[in-house]
């Protein structure tokens, strides 16, 4: 077999990375079956070092920067050329899944492996990435890792914010001794992420890989509604300044403005209702709106409606409005290229595939701004995420590995 041949037919080991998503899923593992190991816990720390451990016995070169951030390297030919980099995240949410995150750093670990497995230098070196507090859950922002690499918001800001028991993210780092030395950011030639797509789409289409085409632009808000606490038996129904009432009136323009198009997106998540007592009318309503889209222009009406529903509402029955902006992620395309290698390896293997937008945050989003990035997904049982019941068939994981592998091939090169 010559080698041209030998490239195209390269297949991951697919046992193995089954094995090492369950290994994983071990460390913090729930009696539901899910996953808790939340973003610099004990069991985050076991986490990363079981992952470096892999990474050494396969002969990768570990690195940590300050943000907690691991980088595992497979040497290329040109020592001087910028890697090919792929990963995801380890920590999960509070109820988590196996497959989260988890699945995109072991993909990457398992090409690596495979390469060594057929003796396959890439002209390029690759590098494997797990990015510190992906999740939010326990620090925020979101994608923290990620966002300090690519300049998105400082070290210090980041390393300053507390969880909810007022602990700094950096001292927590200190604590389970990932905070490291090598700097922030450094040159990256193409990112890959592979994820599970934590929606239906995949599975109902019955496609096996999703290209990528980019991410929803987000944009979230903290509302505040206020009127008048008031006795719940004396204050006769005209005469009430109802607080959760007018927010209700406003959840629901949400709700609806989210059905502007099949990409758009608006949901109310959060909620707040103060006094929360039973025969007190609220007198204040916090909640929040996670507005998303695929153009600017169509968040600019998520958002602008939002706003004039809310106002009006508020008007007219006596309420006061505040609206704070909490986050904007603009929408991003991925790299045509990227995208073209994915496709081009979903084809090569015959795996039924189809292009989307991903309407979730992922790394690979903050890595788009600086590099020609790429996402390849993956079907999840009945579209659940960020549920411990979250699962995946082993063979659809096995091919968007292998999709990964040739994707990375084709950017890195091989010697």
């Amino acid at each position: 077999m010559n080698a041209p041949e030998q490239i195209l037919r390269l297949t991951v080991n697919g046992d193995r990375l089954w094995q090492s998503l369950m290994d994983m899923a071990r460390i913090g593992a729930t009696p539901k079956g899910g996953v808790k190991r939340i973003a610099l816990t004990p069991e985050d720390k076991a986490g990363r070092d079981q992952f470096v451990a892999w990474c050494r016995a396969a002969g990768l070169a570990v690195r940590i920067d300050r943000m907690g951030n691991i980088f595992a390297r497979r040497a290329g030919v040109d020592a001087a050329a910028a890697p090919v980099m792929s990963g995801s995240h380890l920590d999960t949410q509070p109820s988590g899944g196996r497959f989260d995150g988890c699945y995109g750093v072991m993909a990457a670990l398992e090409v690596c492996r495979s390469l060594d497995d057929y003796g396959i230098r890439t002209r390029a070196p690759l590098e494997v990435a797990v990015w510190t507090n992906e999740e939010g859950s326990r620090f925020t922002p979101v994608m923290e890792g990620s966002g300090v690499f690519v300049g998105a918001f400082t070290l210090e800001h980041a390393r300053a914010q507390t969880d909810a028991d007022g602990i700094a993210m950096g001292d927590a780092l200190d604590a389970i001794g990932y905070s490291g030395e090598t700097p922030m950011g450094f040159p990256v030639a193409a990112y890959f992420e592979a994820h599970i797509e934590q929606g239906p789409v995949l599975e109902d289409a019955g496609k096996v890989i999703g290209v990528v085409e980019g991410g929803l632009g987000q944009r979230w808000f903290n509302l505040t509604v206020t009127g008048m606490e008031a006795h719940a038996g004396p204050t006769p129904m005209r005469l009430r300044r109802d607080a959760l009432q007018g927010a209700t009136h406003i959840m629901q323009a949400i709700d609806a403005l989210g059905r502007l198009t099949p990409s758009t997106r608006a949901t109310v998540g959060y909620v707040k209702v103060e006094p929360n007592s039973r025969n007190v009318i609220p007198g204040r309503v916090t909640f929040s709106a996670d507005l998303r889209a695929a153009t600017v222009d169509e968040l600019a009406q998520l958002e602008s409606g939002m706003r004039a529903a809310a106002e009006r509402v508020c008007r007219e029955r006596g309420l006061t409005l505040a609206i704070e902006q909490t986050v904007e992620f603009p929408p991003t395309p991925f790299a045509p290229a990227c995208r073209d290698a994915v496709r081009a390896a979903a084809a090569r293997f015959g795996y039924p595939h189809m292009d989307l937008v991903s309407g979730a945050g992922h790394d690979a989003i903050y890595l788009a701004s600086v590099c020609p990035t790429g996402m390849i997904f993956v079907p999840c049982k009945d579209g659940i995420s960020h549920n411990e019941i979250e699962d995946a068939k082993p063979s659809d994981l096995t091919a968007g590995a292998n999709v990964l592998l040739h994707a990375m091939l084709d950017r890195a090169g091989v010697a």
